[in-house]
């Protein structure tokens, strides 16, 4: 059997199907031959299992929720691109209910400097149509736009030489020692890009600051690094090298939220027999006389046995939590304490009565959405310096004063989340620390003054954004610890820094998905290759288990 411990997607279904309380018709079985989060390979492949959410609604950190009556929520996660094509196609997920909204335009950066006496501010608007998104990027710099077309190509064959990568176990290192010479050269040049600075790639190409500084964010975001800073090439090329509907590099909001994700999945894994439950926390690993895992146990009591037991929790969760401490060598267990889990980042989500309006842009007379308001709308990105800015004060205890926000109002393409009129909107904003200054926990206050701070940036960019507020959601790196058990907030459930990607991931002694455990595996984002909503560590994993069942 094999049990599984559902902790987090993270990095985006109607939320009817998520009623709390909601599970498989199916009573909770004692036996399994797997108890798992993302249960649908391990099904198909001939392993009953059943899977255990903790939370009253099905999916980690990518889920639909009601938090303000009337308005739908990608609570944590918002976008979707990195998921795998073969998980898409394998599972039928269009079949089980995945729809998908494409944007194009995908990005609008708008400025806060005065324009031309009597027009708006400059904005810059990046698309699928080369020849327009050349255009804009021309009223900066036409050597950036001449170059353009080239970067694209640039971040195409990086991505090329990555996908490889993330779709089976790293390579273990007698592997790397013992292989040919010209296998050791290729794995290792794939793995260029890793020690790169965000800024190092873009300065190489471009030279006007607002597109240097729209392009930076994808280098930072969630992440608590610098574009300036070693490994921030990777993440750059981490959020760019997903595909969506076959159109490399797209994101695009899923059809009632996040949770439409995690429901198709969910629906497929059932199609194939498997059990779903929420509202099922583990309390700990089971450890049979031979020191193997043989299944869990709830906080309830409950004992689920199984052959095998995934854990899609993060690593800390895993191993300081649910696994008993005596079952655990005492050096990994001080290597797991040296993980970092540090996160920048905080998620508000908003409900608003009307559309905003950028001085940038301009609404149109009739009210109808323009096609930026579909974008990732990027606040306080004139340029690079911003950015660093906001980082330094992070860095200092200090939620950013002028913080870095990514603001999507994914409402504007799928009128499924809003009463008629009205609006959800995502601020993903960086940089803002676990604990204050002091080392001080945050207070309601705190939350509320920096949600003023942020909601004050908005306002200058949209005037009437303020008076448009019916509701919000406010979640620090606490918060997103405490409801999606994201250790330290972090939304990758570890950092995706150089020393803690691909054979170092999260340890190196774990990095192929087993654990000092028998039978006990890892399958979540804390796992290569990371995180972003791939599916590609569950995938791997899944692999690694069905290798390992067949000689139990």
């Amino acid at each position: 059997m094999a049990a599984a411990v559902r902790a987090g997607l993270w990095h985006r279904g109607v939320i009817s199907a998520t009623r709390r309380g909601s599970h498989s018709s199916t009573a909770l079985k004692p036996q399994y031959d797997a108890v798992i989060i993302g249960a649908a390979y391990l099904q198909k492949g001939g392993l009953k299992t059943a899977v255990l959410e903790r939370r009253h609604v099905l999916g980690g950190a990518a889920v639909s929720e009601e938090i303000i009556p009337g308005f739908h929520f990608s609570r944590a996660s918002y976008l979707l691109s990195l998921l795998r094509p073969h998980i898409y196609q394998d599972l039928e997920l269009k079949k089980h209910g995945l729809k998908v909204y494409m944007r194009d335009p995908y990005s609008f950066t708008p400025m806060l400097e005065d324009g031309v006496r009597g027009r708006p501010p400059p904005s810059l608007t990046l698309g699928a149509d080369l020849a327009k998104t050349q255009q804009e990027i021309g009223k900066f710099s036409e050597k950036d736009a001449k170059v353009y077309p080239d970067f694209l190509s640039y971040l195409e064959r990086l991505a090329c030489a990555i996908h490889p990568l993330l779709d089976a176990p790293p390579v273990d290192i007698p592997g790397l020692t013992q292989g040919s010479l010209r296998k050791k050269i290729s794995a290792l040049s794939s793995l260029k890009p890793l020690v790169k600075s965000g800024n190092d790639v873009l300065n190489r190409w471009f030279e006007s600051e607002p597109l240097r500084a729209t392009l930076a964010t994808d280098s930072v975001i969630g992440a608590n690094t610098s574009p300036n800073n070693p490994g921030s090439g990777y993440v750059l090329l981490h959020h760019v090298m997903g595909e969506l509907e076959k159109e490399k590099g797209a994101w695009g909001y899923v059809e009632g939220g996040m949770g439409g994700v995690s429901q198709s999945i969910a629906h497929s894994a059932r199609s194939l027999g498997a059990d779903i439950f929420t509202n099922r926390d583990v309390e700990q690993v089971l450890i049979g006389q031979d020191g193997s895992a043989k299944g869990v146990v709830l906080t309830d009591g409950t004992e689920v046995h199984s052959k095998v037991v995934l854990s899609n929790a993060t690593p800390y969760i895993t191993f300081k939590q649910l696994t008993p401490q005596d079952a655990l060598p005492e050096a990994f267990i001080k290597s797991v304490d040296q993980i970092d889990y540090t996160s920048p980042v905080t998620k508000i989500n908003v409900a608003v009565d009307k559309l905003p309006n950028f001085l940038a842009a301009p609404n149109s007379a009739d009210g109808k959405p323009g096609p930026h308001h579909q974008c990732s709308i990027h606040l306080n990105c004139e340029s690079v310096e911003v950015l660093e800015e906001a980082y330094r004060e992070g860095q200092q205890g200090r939620p950013s004063s002028r913080p870095m926000i990514e603001m999507t109002i994914p409402s504007v393409l799928d009128p499924t989340l809003a009463p008629p009129g009205c609006h959800v909107v995502s601020l993903f904003i960086q940089f803002t620390p676990y604990l204050l200054e002091g080392r001080r926990a945050w207070t309601d206050q705190d939350r509320e003054r920096f949600a003023d701070t942020a909601f004050d940036w908005v306002e200058r960019y949209a005037p009437g954004f303020k008076k448009s507020i019916v509701g919000k959601d406010i979640l620090t790196p606490a918060d997103l610890e405490r409801v999606f058990g994201l250790t330290g907030g972090n939304i990758f459930h570890g950092s995706m820094s150089l020393d803690q990607l691909y054979l170092a991931r999260p340890l190196p002694s774990v990095a192929d998905y087993r654990t000092p455990v028998k039978r006990l595996y890892l399958c979540g984002s804390g796992s290569h290759p990371g995180g972003g909503v791939m599916g590609a560590a569950g995938w791997n994993s899944a692999l690694k288990v069905l290798a390992d069942f067949k000689r139990l």
